[in-house]
């Protein structure tokens, strides 16, 4: 029966809660040494069975590219690793004698990992490579159209941690994938933070669970390609971008800008390297393939290729097409062209300049995908600079491909396969979430000054006078004159 299979998933994540809030606390007393080489053997594991992952998300999920994949592991676990591991993340962390302050790091003890359907290998490895860099526990749970990599993969991840030393249940994982499981781990009381990664409603449900939460929503970046762009680069990178995994990275391009001085150029220039410009009827048809009913994103093209998704539209297209094109006028939520499509599907807009063009990225990033990554393709540097100054991104990628560029592989942004969306599009930070997110700070700080000191640094307009002293004079007269007063106004005293 479905109800005792949903008890039961509860019941799981209980007994889970309780076992990594243990394994935690017999973690707090490993130095920053031992927490490093722990992870470092599970980073060696993720290395070693990153192709055999890959593979099986793949083929469980039907999404994206196995090759991709594995870069995707790669970084997730290997890239990740080289940029942490010198971090400070296990007691003093930072220690200013002359200003008598000290920074310890502190555990935030368990964290609950939401593992998507579109990363679901490289994810789980990124989440519980930082968590226990950070010294915390972790508790997995998978989407249930990935679990079986998913469960693989922490299976990789618990044999190469218990090799290290590892207490038993610091890395968990639900075996009985349900809603209530998911709700049970995100409301636990031992959940010391969430890391939810998926679409807009589960992340929204972590941020009401009542415990501290990471949420990451949608992206719908457009890419902006300036008049004085290197268009053979721009079109290079755009469309290696949004091919790689079949676009299934949230921070890949979704849309295309261009000024109509060189919108012929842009053109061409997509059309020789593999785009395949629709026509309306085309268009028409794709469009109803790329959002559901209920207006949420149609998952039988996620991570599809160009041709799959052309075949299931019922066009016809040139063998070897990479992406569909279709031009647009309008930005809507009711324009699925318009919106985020993880998968090789991308609008076509074109303006006046780059003013109208900063103005209609902006009306495109408000319609989804708000507070998340565009790309800009210029050379005017006065112009990338007012487009840093105005839009409403975390991340603003210069002359790269999107989805790489926001995971920081070409660039130096901290690699990471959680991107915050800052406080416009509803997130609790605005980073490329990392160990730091994972921990707090105790700061111990010595005094050095006495309230003496505080007084006699006051400006003198600063501090209050003293109230006029009253002689006994001045309060014989004064009563007087209230006593005449009120003998005037008819009282008998």
């Amino acid at each position: 029966m479905k109800l005792d299979r949903d008890l039961q998933s509860i019941q799981e994540v209980r007994e889970l809660m309780i076992a990594a809030r243990q394994a935690q606390r017999d973690l707090a007393g490993w130095d920053q040494r031992q927490i490093d080489r722990l992870v470092e053997q599970i980073v060696l594991a993720c290395e070693q069975n990153a192709g055999r992952l890959a593979e099986m998300a793949v083929e469980e999920t039907g999404f994206g590219i196995a090759e991709d994949k594995v870069l995707k592991n790669l970084l997730g676990s290997r890239t990740v690793w080289d940029y942490i591991k010198d971090m400070k993340t296990v007691g003093i962390v930072s220690e200013d004698k002359a200003r008598g302050l000290i920074e310890v790091a502190v555990p935030v003890g368990v964290v609950a990992a939401l593992i998507p359907s579109t990363n679901p290998t490289s994810t789980a490895m990124f989440k519980t490579i930082i968590s226990l860099k950070a010294g915390n526990a972790i508790v997995l749970s998978p989407h249930p159209n990935a679990q079986g990599c998913i469960k693989e993969t922490v299976a990789v991840m618990r044999q190469a941690a218990k090799a290290a030393g590892a207490p038993d249940g610091l890395i968990g994982c639900i075996e009985t994938c349900t809603m209530q499981a998911t709700n049970e781990l995100m409301r636990h009381k031992f959940t010391g933070v969430i890391l939810a990664t998926g679409g807009g409603a589960m992340v929204k449900a972590a941020y009401s669970s009542g415990n501290p939460a990471i949420g990451v929503g949608p992206g719908n970046g457009p890419a902006y390609i300036e008049r004085s762009a290197d268009i053979k680069k721009a079109v290079k990178r755009i469309l290696d971008s949004k091919t790689f995994d079949n676009g299934t990275i949230c921070a890949s391009e979704q849309s295309v800008v261009t000024e109509g001085c060189i919108k012929e150029r842009v053109v061409a220039e997509l059309k020789d390297q593999g785009a395949w410009f629709m026509d309306a009827e085309q268009s028409q048809r794709v469009e109803r393939l790329i959002m559901r009913p209920n207006n949420t994103m149609n998952p039988a093209i996620v991570g599809k290729s160009a041709t799959t998704i052309a075949k299931m539209a019922g066009i016809t297209v040139p063998l070897g097409t990479r992406v569909l094109i279709s031009e647009q006028s309008t930005v809507s939520p009711r324009n699925p062209y318009s919106r985020e499509k993880l998968c090789p599907i991308l609008a076509f807009y074109t303006e006046e300049n780059w003013e109208r063009a900063c103005e209609r990225c902006i009306e495109i990033l408000e319609n989804e995908g708000v507070g998340h990554t565009m790309t800009i393709h210029s050379e005017n540097e006065e112009v990338i600079r007012e487009f840093a100054l105005k839009k409403p991104i975390s991340r603003l990628l210069v002359n790269t491909p999107g989805a790489l560029g926001g995971v920081g592989a070409t660039t130096n942004l901290a690699p990471a396969l959680t991107l915050g969306c800052g406080a416009v599009g509803g997130s609790a930070t605005s980073d490329n979430v990392g160990p730091m997110n994972l921990l707090n700070i105790r700061r111990v700080a010595w005094g050095v000054r006495e309230l003496e000191d505080l007084r006699s640094a006051a400006p003198a307009a600063a501090q209050r006078s003293a109230p006029p002293q009253m002689s006994e004079a001045d309060i014989a007269r004064i009563t007087k004159e209230v006593i005449k007063n009120l003998q005037a106004q008819g009282y008998q005293l």
